[in-house]
């Protein structure tokens, strides 16, 4: 099955603060937020953390990094040839860090692909119900993907 992407994260190679994947059948969706670091860029404090909660109740689990990484796997268990589907390469870069629980250790997950699109023209901030939350911006890239 393929499953849309995004994250949120603190600034131009920071932390992750949060991830989303939306499944092309959009039902089972997957959301996390991770502990936020001392310091905030102010764009992500003004931009993405007011609305790091605005998902529905039950969906939002927050998690650490090695509880998210299991929660993931977990997630991911029943699909034995996933595609992952982002329109920016560091969403997948988080996604894969994210995967890593120490060194030389990694949650256990089937087969995983990935795909990375042209998005030209798509702004998930235009298109998204809650722009800069990555569950709302995972589920526009899926409307764009899927041409709803």
């Amino acid at each position: 099955m393929r499953y849309f992407l995004d994250t949120e994260f603190n600034g131009f190679g920071g932390e992750l603060i949060s991830l989303a994947l939306v499944p092309e059948s959009g039902d089972q969706e997957f959301y996390t937020s991770l502990p936020l670091p001392e310091k905030i860029h102010p764009w992500v404090e003004q931009h993405v953390i007011p609305y790091l909660r605005a998902v529905p109740q039950g969906v939002d689990a927050h998690l650490s990094r090695v509880e998210a990484a299991n929660h993931i796997a977990s997630y991911l268990s029943g699909d034995r040839e996933a595609t992952i589907i982002a329109d920016w390469p560091d969403d997948i870069a988080y996604f894969c860090a994210l995967l890593v629980t120490g060194p030389a250790e990694i949650v256990t997950l089937h087969d995983l692909h990935f795909e990375l699109i042209n998005a030209a023209g798509f702004s998930s901030a235009a298109t998204s119900r809650v722009p800069h939350n990555a569950l709302h911006d995972a589920r526009a890239l899926r409307h764009f993907y899927l041409g709803e």
